[in-house]
């Protein structure tokens, strides 16, 4: 028996799966492809978490494509981050190609060209589904993880949502937790004071400041009504395949902590809502987040501890999460820890750094008797990779330089004119497009505060009017007591005032006798 003909019996042995199971491609050995020695991802092993990597331009988007499609052909609806743009051709079945042919032909596997049923959805003013949630949805502990807050300013968040509640104030969005942050400590001091303690404006300023940063990066479209309900991911079409969702995020690059924000908020309302699956046979939902590192680049520590978190537990709810990066070390080594599959495109050595980063990225994949794989991962040409999976007891299957298949829809986005259609016959469109500003926190709060100062000024006039009265009294009563002093005069004032009159008019007339 050759080398290739054993090459083939260990490949096809170690993928033998006896559930249902995605092809991604070929093994090759040597740099050539063995034909019919599939490597095979079963379904099972899918909630299981993976990981695509590569160097620009060496296919890790199409290696994406090729499992959205094939999850979605199997039922298994998917939900990915297009940060790039270049995924909404999945909507469209793909013009084929020779080449196309070729591949297939030496993969073994025969080539059908499908579109795929697409929502397009959206977190900014760009075209599709809206995006939303609520302040209130994200509760105190999450809203502060995501502003990476201190301890005493997170006690804080809590005070302000359990206030909210004890007197149903709706915290919808921004503008809401803004003025209960500025009531707290000024309108309402006192109030807040009685009920639940003195709450510092130092500590209130900075979450303020946190709370600014967060909008400035547009998340005031994003926290409202009406909210995104998450089980809106798991439609199927008509013809029983999964809903491709896909989330245009092309002007978010520069805006990660709207991102980060998202991601947390969603991967949370999927962990509280989605049942427990138990050791299902295939996953409810798969999410692809494609250029990963924006998540983890600038998270804070509480952050990335609450994405490790989700990891590790979301799976048991029949959720998959796949990050896609260039290089492995861009995702933190706990979350990198709990991935089990691995699709690894060529990295590229440059410096020597990049060397060792290569070596380090070697180590994550299982010893290979066929194999250098050090040398592999530079050495791998477009759209080939190296596949590390779990099979169905959730063991490594045999690592394999693979030739990956090629997707079945358009390899290239939407026209406007596609888009647009396909936005004008979204059902979802019509349920979350149409922006919902109900009476909330901030209009009950202005209300009471306008009424407070309503019935202070009514007071202030009143007491006004009280001091006006006593005033005018005692005005008329000086007067009075004036006139009674003019008209009652004292006895001996009158004597006395009569002896001296009487005394002038003698010395007068003293005066004109003697001048006679």
């Amino acid at each position: 028996m050759d080398t290739k003909e054993t090459f083939f019996n260990y490949i096809t042995e170690g993928h033998k799966t006896k559930g249902d199971f995605i092809p991604v491609g070929a093994a090759m050995l040597n740099g050539e492809t063995v034909t019919g020695a599939h490597v095979k991802i079963p379904l099972k092993t899918l909630n299981r978490h993976g990981l695509i990597a590569g160097a620009t331009g060496t296919g890790k988007t199409k290696s994406l494509q090729v499992l959205a499609e094939n999850l979605s052909e199997k039922g298994i609806p998917v939900l990915l981050m297009d940060i790039k743009g270049d995924l909404s051709g999945i909507a469209q079945a793909s013009a084929g190609h020779p080449k196309i042919d070729e591949r297939h032909e030496k993969i073994g596997l025969p080539f059908e060209a499908k579109a795929f049923p697409v929502e397009v959805l959206t977190l900014s003013e760009q075209d599709g589904v809206r995006l939303r949630a609520t302040i209130s949805e994200f509760g105190p502990v999450l809203l502060s993880r995501i502003l990476d807050l201190t301890e005493t300013q997170s006690g804080i968040v809590s005070v302000i949502f359990q206030y909210c509640d004890d007197n149903k104030l709706p915290l919808l969005d921004l503008k809401d937790f803004k003025k209960i942050l500025q009531y707290a400590t000024q309108e309402g001091k006192a109030e807040f004071t009685e009920a639940y303690g003195r709450i510092s404006t130092a500590s209130t300023g900075a979450i303020l400041r946190k709370i600014i940063e967060l909008e400035q990066q547009g998340a005031d479209l994003f926290f409202g009504e009406t909210s995104f309900e998450v089980d809106d991911l798991l439609r199927v079409d008509e013809n029983g395949r999964g809903y491709i969702n896909i989330i245009r995020l092309t002007d978010i690059q520069d805006r990660p902590k709207l991102f980060s924000t998202f991601m947390l908020s969603l991967l949370a309302e999927i962990y509280s809502t989605f049942p427990e699956q138990g050791d299902s046979d295939r996953p409810e939902l798969v999410m692809f987040i494609d250029e990963a590192h924006l998540i983890f680049n600038q998270a804070s520590k509480a952050l990335l501890n609450q994405i490790e978190s989700i990891v590790k537990l979301i799976r048991s709810k029949g959720v998959g999460l796949y990050f896609v990066t260039q290089n492995p070390t861009d995702v933190p080594e706990e979350v990198l820890g709990q991935l089990g599959l691995k699709i690894q495109h060529a990295l590229r050595a440059f410096t020597a750094k990049d060397r060792k980063a290569i070596k380090l990225t070697a180590q994550n994949y299982p010893e290979s008797d066929y194999y250098d794989t050090t040398e592999v991962l530079t050495s791998l040409g477009i759209g080939e990779a190296l596949v590390s999976a779990l099979d169905e007891k959730g063991r490594p299957t045999p690592l394999a330089a693979t030739m990956m298949r090629a997707p079945m829809s358009r390899m290239d986005v939407l026209t406007d004119t596609e888009l647009s259609n396909l936005i004008a016959n979204s059902k979802l469109a019509k349920k979350y497009n149409k922006a919902i500003d109900r009476e909330s926190a901030y209009e009950m709060l202005n209300e009471k505060i306008k009424k407070a100062e309503a019935d202070e000024a009514k007071e202030k006039a009143k007491q006004e009017q009280e001091a006006l009265k006593k005033a005018e009294a005692k005005r008329k009563s000086r007067t009075t007591s004036t006139r009674r002093r003019s008209t009652r005069m004292n006895p001996v004032v009158k004597v006395l005032t009569s002896a001296t009159f009487i005394r002038s008019v003698f010395g007068i007339l003293t005066k004109v006798m003697k001048n006679r």
